[in-house]
């Protein structure tokens, strides 16, 4: 008889909503570029440019994060990291010029990364190896519906209270996920503070396979990244498209996030090799790249292919994701902390890539770009990784 495997549901919720929190405290400005640039007396490019600050920072303190919570525990991060983008976002909301703003939204940056890592690090602890796929997608898809419901709602809220009041509900969302997370882990893993005792190294922690997993997400996030980022300028410029008319290829773009998501995290824990099912999302994305950019034969088709596109990819990130999480518990902040690191690099890489893209041949160089990329992704999960993907 099959024993029944209890799902932490309201941990994997709380933790969803952290991922919802972190991604929108910055998502949410984009709808508000031009306001924002009008009343700080800035540019609109300075603005947008504070998404790649926020990243560096997101990225930086994520190295801190996971090892930190292999010595100490989780909890100080999953309650403190939180409440510090409290007082970041309502940083942001109150500031009156542009540099104000800056040094919150890199302090935001920086917040968020002293959870995201830890929360999927404290997800894949209370959730059997069978279930981490399945788990870890609804984690994920908490960030997805950033793109569907967040910035739609941020755009809906803020024409009544403005870019601020939107900030300013960023740090309500902030306090409850703080609150979510102090309620659903009081429950230690195992025995307190048991990851201290066996604290390893850096260099320790980050063999071979383990790089060679962290290598496969950055070239993954590149890969999602050189769409999400440049979607919406494409679709525009390819059909003359106003903003208005691309809410909708948006919303669609999104939802196939969040479903390819949702059936990859089932998908890792029934398949019985989950590298080689990102393989199969990689690959099935690098051709479906070369059609999206290759073939604009009209909106509905651009669209279709759009879906299909971030479908797969996102079927290929749970799989990733549950084998990271499958690491020794005394390491996997550390590594789940330089994943989430891993992946500020692959969005930074995605627009200097997709911006040098477009300065030199255009839109229609993408479609290469993103397959030779995305075949690199899945050629790397086809290299056997050894039995242990980390040393001991």
């Amino acid at each position: 008889m099959t024993a029944i495997v209890r799902m932490p549901w309201p941990l994997i919720l709380a933790a969803s909503l952290a991922m919802f929190t972190a991604a929108g405290s910055g998502t949410t400005r984009a709808p508000f570029l031009i306001d924002m640039a009008r009343d700080l007396d800035a540019t609109v490019p300075m603005v947008a440019n504070l998404v790649a600050i926020t990243s560096i920072a997101w990225g930086g303190t994520s190295m801190i994060a996971g090892p930190g919570c292999d010595r100490w525990g989780t909890r100080p991060f999953l309650i403190g990291g939180p409440l510090a983008l409290v007082f970041a976002a309502t940083g942001v909301a109150v500031s009156e010029t542009f540099l104000t703003v800056a040094i919150f939204a890199t302090i935001a940056g920086g917040c968020c990364g002293l959870f995201t890592g830890v929360v999927f690090t404290e997800v894949s602890s209370r959730v059997a190896p069978t279930h981490q796929g399945r788990a870890l997608g609804w984690v994920m898809s908490g960030q997805s519906l950033t793109l569907l419901v967040g910035v739609p709602l941020a755009a809906l809220v803020g024409a009544y209270v403005g870019w601020r009041g939107v900030n300013f509900c960023v740090a309500g969302l902030a306090l409850l996920t703080s609150i979510s997370l102090a309620l659903t882990t009081r429950r230690p893993v195992g025995a307190p503070h048991s990851r201290g005792s066996r604290a390893t190294s850096m260099r320790n922690a980050l063999s071979r396979p383990v790089l060679q997993l962290l290598s496969m997400g950055v070239l993954e996030r590149i890969c999602y990244g050189l769409v999400a980022v440049y979607y919406a300028t494409f679709l525009q410029s390819t059909y003359s498209l106003g903003v208005h008319e691309v809410a909708l290829p948006l919303a669609i773009f999104a939802i196939g996030n969040i479903v390819g998501t949702i059936l990859g995290g089932q998908l890792a824990d029934k398949l019985p090799n989950r590298l080689a099912l990102f393989a199969t999302g990689m690959f099935a994305s690098g051709i479906i790249a070369l059609g999206l950019f290759g073939w604009q034969i009209s909106v509905p088709v651009s669209v279709g292919l759009g879906f299909a596109y971030v479908f797969f990819n996102a079927i290929a990130r749970p799989a990733l994701m549950a084998s990271l999480g499958s690491v020794p518990e005394h390491i996997r902040g550390t590594v789940m902390g330089m994943n989430v690191t891993c992946s500020s690099l692959g969005w930074l890489g995605a627009a200097g890539l997709g911006g040098w893209m477009i300065g030199g041949v255009g839109f229609s160089g993408f479609g290469p770009l993103a397959a030779i990329v995305a075949t690199a992704g899945g050629g790397l999960a086809l290299i056997p990784i050894g039995v242990k993907p980390v040393r001991t």
